[in-house]
Protein backbone atom coordinates (compact mmCIF):
# COMPACT_ATOMS: atom_id res chain seq x y z
CA UNK A 1 0.00 0.00 0.00
CA UNK A 2 0.76 3.45 -0.49
CA UNK A 3 3.29 4.92 2.74
CA UNK A 4 5.23 7.99 3.37
CA UNK A 5 9.01 6.69 2.83
CA UNK A 6 9.91 8.69 6.23
CA UNK A 7 8.39 10.47 8.85
CA UNK A 8 9.54 12.99 11.52
CA UNK A 9 6.94 11.98 13.97
CA UNK A 10 5.29 8.30 14.21
CA UNK A 11 1.99 9.49 15.30
CA UNK A 12 0.05 12.01 14.48
CA UNK A 13 -3.32 13.93 16.03
CA UNK A 14 -6.32 14.00 14.26
CA UNK A 15 -5.82 17.85 13.03
CA UNK A 16 -9.11 19.82 12.30
CA UNK A 17 -10.76 20.46 8.91
CA UNK A 18 -10.93 23.26 6.48
CA UNK A 19 -13.81 24.21 5.16
CA UNK A 20 -12.78 24.05 1.43
CA UNK A 21 -9.97 23.40 -0.34
CA UNK A 22 -7.40 26.25 -1.23
CA UNK A 23 -4.71 23.66 -2.69
CA UNK A 24 -5.20 21.48 -5.27
CA UNK A 25 -9.07 22.37 -6.12
CA UNK A 26 -8.21 23.03 -10.23
CA UNK A 27 -7.58 20.76 -13.11
CA UNK A 28 -3.72 20.89 -14.01
CA UNK A 29 -2.81 17.81 -15.67
CA UNK A 30 -5.90 16.52 -17.40
CA UNK A 31 -9.25 17.54 -18.97
CA UNK A 32 -11.14 15.14 -16.66
CA UNK A 33 -11.57 15.27 -13.04
CA UNK A 34 -12.73 13.71 -10.16
CA UNK A 35 -13.35 16.07 -7.22
CA UNK A 36 -14.43 15.67 -3.51
CA UNK A 37 -17.75 17.30 -2.24
CA UNK A 38 -17.34 16.42 1.55
CA UNK A 39 -14.60 15.80 3.82
CA UNK A 40 -12.53 12.89 5.20
CA UNK A 41 -9.89 10.82 5.20
CA UNK A 42 -9.41 8.54 1.97
CA UNK A 43 -7.17 5.24 3.05
CA UNK A 44 -4.50 3.95 1.49
CA UNK A 45 -5.97 0.45 0.61
CA UNK A 46 -8.90 2.84 -1.10
CA UNK A 47 -6.91 5.01 -2.91
CA UNK A 48 -4.75 1.66 -4.67
CA UNK A 49 -8.09 -0.20 -5.45
CA UNK A 50 -8.85 3.15 -7.79
CA UNK A 51 -5.74 3.24 -9.00
CA UNK A 52 -6.57 -0.41 -10.12
CA UNK A 53 -9.79 0.48 -11.61
CA UNK A 54 -7.85 3.27 -13.52
CA UNK A 55 -5.19 1.52 -14.67
CA UNK A 56 -6.87 -1.21 -16.78
CA UNK A 57 -9.09 1.48 -17.86
CA UNK A 58 -6.48 3.53 -19.64
CA UNK A 59 -4.25 0.44 -20.57
CA UNK A 60 -4.09 0.81 -24.21
CA UNK A 61 -4.38 4.60 -24.39
CA UNK A 62 -5.08 7.26 -21.78
CA UNK A 63 -3.07 8.76 -19.11
CA UNK A 64 -3.99 9.17 -15.17
CA UNK A 65 -2.51 11.18 -12.20
CA UNK A 66 -3.41 10.31 -8.20
CA UNK A 67 -3.42 13.95 -6.46
CA UNK A 68 -3.37 12.80 -3.49
CA UNK A 69 -1.19 10.73 -1.15
CA UNK A 70 -1.78 9.04 2.64
CA UNK A 71 0.64 10.70 4.37
CA UNK A 72 -0.92 11.16 7.72
CA UNK A 73 -0.52 8.22 10.24
CA UNK A 74 -4.00 6.55 11.40
CA UNK A 75 -3.36 4.56 14.83
CA UNK A 76 -5.78 2.11 16.30
CA UNK A 77 -5.49 -0.04 19.57
CA UNK A 78 -6.36 -3.49 19.31
CA UNK A 79 -9.12 -4.79 20.15
CA UNK A 80 -9.92 -5.76 23.79
CA UNK A 81 -8.15 -3.22 25.59
CA UNK A 82 -8.48 -1.26 28.12
CA UNK A 83 -8.78 2.46 28.54
CA UNK A 84 -5.22 4.22 28.61
CA UNK A 85 -2.00 3.17 28.01
CA UNK A 86 -1.11 5.13 25.78
CA UNK A 87 -1.90 5.81 21.91
CA UNK A 88 -2.23 2.67 20.02
CA UNK A 89 -0.21 1.57 17.13
CA UNK A 90 -0.02 2.63 13.61
CA UNK A 91 -3.02 0.67 11.70
CA UNK A 92 -2.84 2.50 8.53
CA UNK A 93 -2.46 5.86 6.66
CA UNK A 94 -5.17 8.12 5.04
CA UNK A 95 -4.81 11.18 2.80
CA UNK A 96 -6.91 14.13 4.31
CA UNK A 97 -9.22 15.57 1.99
CA UNK A 98 -11.52 18.58 2.03
CA UNK A 99 -14.37 19.72 -0.44
CA UNK A 100 -13.10 20.72 -3.71
CA UNK A 101 -10.19 18.51 -3.84
CA UNK A 102 -9.18 17.01 -7.19
CA UNK A 103 -8.25 13.24 -6.18
CA UNK A 104 -7.83 12.24 -9.04
CA UNK A 105 -7.40 13.17 -13.22
CA UNK A 106 -7.68 11.37 -16.42
CA UNK A 107 -6.98 12.10 -20.07
CA UNK A 108 -6.80 10.44 -24.08
CA UNK A 109 -10.31 9.04 -23.40
CA UNK A 110 -13.43 10.52 -24.60
CA UNK A 111 -16.46 12.64 -21.92
CA UNK A 112 -18.41 9.31 -21.39
CA UNK A 113 -15.69 6.84 -21.25
CA UNK A 114 -13.93 9.07 -18.73
CA UNK A 115 -17.42 9.88 -16.43
CA UNK A 116 -17.74 6.22 -16.66
CA UNK A 117 -14.29 5.17 -15.08
CA UNK A 118 -14.52 7.83 -12.69
CA UNK A 119 -17.74 6.81 -11.45
CA UNK A 120 -16.36 3.12 -11.04
CA UNK A 121 -13.51 5.05 -9.17
CA UNK A 122 -16.09 6.89 -6.70
CA UNK A 123 -17.12 3.73 -5.75
CA UNK A 124 -14.52 2.62 -4.32
CA UNK A 125 -14.00 5.56 -2.21
CA UNK A 126 -15.63 6.40 1.26
CA UNK A 127 -16.28 10.15 0.10
CA UNK A 128 -18.62 11.79 -2.04
CA UNK A 129 -17.37 13.14 -5.30
CA UNK A 130 -17.92 15.34 -8.26
CA UNK A 131 -17.19 14.52 -11.88
CA UNK A 132 -15.23 17.64 -13.74
CA UNK A 133 -14.41 18.82 -16.87
CA UNK A 134 -12.01 21.50 -17.13
CA UNK A 135 -13.73 24.56 -19.08
CA UNK A 136 -11.83 25.02 -22.63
Amino acid sequence: MLAPKRQKHRKQFRGIWRRIAIKGEKLNFASYGLISVQAGWIKDKQIESARVVLARATRKNGKFWIRVFPDKPFTKKPPEVTMGAGKGDVAYFVAPVVPGRVLFEIDGLNEETSRKVLKNVSAKLALKTKFVSKSI
